[in-house]
């Protein structure tokens, strides 16, 4: 199996391409063609959201791995097309071609695939179980890892908690937001998306909430678990892990330099 990018602390944003940060974190006589290029050296890692909403050419991904450094990664969202329907049992047909689609052009650099639920999508556990056992481990000998981000209270549930754990998938953890929390770590790695940045803040987070995700975040990496976050069952210790966390929503213009503020905090 080719291996993906070694265990690290990835920090990054959702896209590339937004208006407002041209002249805020872009420089404003940097080439929109250039934008990728330049964020992809900021940030250690960029979630793909365009995928979420219709398929994306071959080409596509050849030309944003090729744009970006040898040690970027990229988490991908799947699509729509497989989540958000009412028997997930079905969705073979939307995850098959959404790997046929040129996704795994990324190579080494192909992270977590961020598989997203409606907020009315509520837990079913054998409807769940159908649907994880239709992911991929591996396409193409690229090894894939899979993420849910579930939407709906009812999903804090430890049955869920079990079965991401039997199928290896990551429950994406949102923080600072309206959506349910859920910050037990089930698979190899940990993904958080945090939503909290504030227009009032000149780096989206202030410097302690900024600190606290940098130590969560390397609680996660060393195996172990933030003691401040909450869990539905109990957190064995564990091996070194990868993070991937992405500053999202909030006052998005502000969520590039929440990025590099916790990069500079990782060290």
């Amino acid at each position: 199996m080719q291996r993906n990018a070694p265990s690290k602390i990835r920090i990054g944003v959702g896209g590339w391409n937004y208006e407002p940060w041209r002249g805020a974190f872009y420089p404003k006589d940097l080439a929109q063609r250039r934008e990728l290029e330049y964020a992809s050296r900021k940030l250690t890692s960029i979630e793909i959201d365009s995928t979420y909403y219709g398929s994306k050419k071959p080409e596509s991904f050849i030309k944003w791995r090729d744009e970006t450094p040898d040690d970027f990664v990229f988490s991908v969202k799947g699509p729509r097309f497989a989540t958000n329907r009412r028997v997930l049992a079905e969705a073979a047909p939307s995850i098959e071609r959404f790997f046929n689609s040129g996704v795994t052009e990324l190579k080494a650099k192909l992270g977590p695939v961020n598989w997203q639920f409606a907020t009315t999508k509520r837990f079913d556990r054998d409807d769940f179980d159908a649907f994880l056992k239709l992911l991929p481990r591996s396409v193409e000998g690229l090894t894939i890892r899979h993420a849910v981000e579930v939407r709906n209270d009812s999903f804090r549930d430890p049955d869920f908690i079990a079965l991401a754990r039997e199928h290896g998938v990551a429950i994406i953890i949102a923080g600072d937001s309206k959506f349910p929390q859920i910050a037990d770590a089930t698979a190899p790695f940990v993904y958080a998306r945090i939503m909290g940045a504030a227009e009032t803040e000149a780096a989206g987070y202030s410097a302690d909430a900024l600190d606290l995700w940098a130590k969560r975040a390397q609680a996660w990496a060393s195996g172990g678990h933030p003691p401040d976050l909450e869990t539905l069952a109990p957190q064995p210790k564990a091996a070194a892990r990868d993070v991937f966390l992405y500053v999202i929503s909030g006052f998005k213009a502000r969520n590039p330099l929440a990025a590099m503020a916790l990069i500079e905090r990782l060290g």
